[in-house]
């Protein structure tokens, strides 16, 4: 067997990228050989059966060229007629089977999800598919609004390749000034989105500090909302309490992460989160929003709840400090991932 997958490749780093990272590496292990199609703007050096094709036609060609028998896509995000065409394009491949994960976490519920039916072209593709992965329940229900056959369809959710990360070491002098001043440490990893719902967290700052005047709040990444919540943070007299740290280093997040105290992941619309993951890996706690998706030992809370946060991490900051220790995850979910492929094949064969 040979699996080509198409999907983001990291950098950056996310859940999607972690998954099919994750797949890629278990495939290895066992001796199947995993080639990579990296289908976003970021590119490197192509390496190690890594290909990074510049146009639609340089995917198509690769589709042709390379050999495989498993053609696995990974989907986030919104479902455009641009990756609805992708999928069309995955599943005429002759003699493939064809595998897609919809990674979308709350996809169905947003109005674009809810306006997409049976008689749509996203129902058409995901229908020729031999096989489709949801990664929770709401999107198993969604695949059946699409009349998906059953028999096709498999939960499955993501598993996060974890390595060995650096939590330690030299700090950039203004998060070292930023921890010096501030505890507890509240971080928060993810775009300057609407999604994430940071005004949320902004808000529930106010609120915290009544109880731990000396609270601060990191919130990691960038973003369409950049200035805009600048702005916001600018009119709170807190202002100097919350620092925006723009995009940093992959290691260097997990340095913060690693010294904070709690990690938030508040969010309207997710899927599955390198950064949850991570944080339980390096033992931070994490209160995060549920979606029907988060790993054991995250605290959930409703989503666009401040009351429920500001509980959440009034709750939290009242343990005992605990200790640190390693996140542990097994290979149950991409060993799934592999019996679906053999299932398929042998039906197909």
């Amino acid at each position: 067997m040979r699996v080509l997958q198409l999907g983001p490749f990291p950098p950056p780093h996310g859940g999607v990228q972690s998954n099919l990272v994750a797949i890629r590496s278990f495939l290895r292990q066992h001796g199947i050989g995993c080639a990579i199609i990296n289908i976003t703007r970021h590119r490197k050096t192509e390496e190690d059966e890594v290909y990074y094709p510049s146009s639609a036609a340089g995917v198509i060609e690769l589709l042709w060229r390379l050999k495989y028998d498993v053609l696995h896509l990974h989907l986030g995000g919104m479902l455009t007629r641009r990756v609805q065409a992708l999928g069309l394009v995955c599943t005429l491949q002759p003699r493939k089977v064809s595998v897609l994960t919809f990674h979308s976490g709350g996809y169905p519920s947003t109005p674009e999800g809810k306006a997409t039916g049976p008689g749509s072209f996203a129902g058409l593709v995901f229908r020729r598919f031999n096989g489709m992965i949801g990664v929770n329940q709401e999107i198993m229900s969604f695949f059946e609004r699409l009349r998906v056959p059953r028999e096709k369809t498999r939960l499955i959710q993501p598993h996060s390749f974890l390595p060995a990360q650096q939590s330690t070491g030299t700090m950039p002098s203004a998060f070292e000034s930023f921890f010096y001043t501030h505890h507890p440490m509240l971080v928060s990893v993810g775009g300057l989105e609407p999604e994430y719902d940071l005004p949320l967290q902004i808000d529930a700052l106010r609120l915290v500090r009544e109880r731990f005047p000396a609270a601060g709040l990191l919130l990691v990444g960038s973003g369409s909302l950049e200035m805009e919540l600048r702005r916001k943070i600018g009119e709170c007299s807190y202002a100097q309490d919350i620092l925006l740290c723009g995009d940093v280093p992959h290691a260097t997040t997990i340095q913060l992460i690693a010294r904070a105290d709690l990690m938030l992941r508040t969010t309207l619309y997710d899927g599955d989160a390198i950064s949850v993951r991570e944080a339980l890996h390096v033992g931070t706690p994490v209160i995060a929003s549920d979606n029907g998706m988060r790993p054991a030992g995250v605290h959930l809370i409703p989503k666009a709840n401040r009351a429920a946060l500001l509980q959440a991490i009034c709750a939290e900051l009242a343990q005992p400090v605990r200790s640190r220790r390693a996140y542990v995850t097994d290979d149950n979910n991409v060993r799934s991932v592999l019996n679906f492929y053999q299932e398929l094949l042998r039906a197909k064969a």
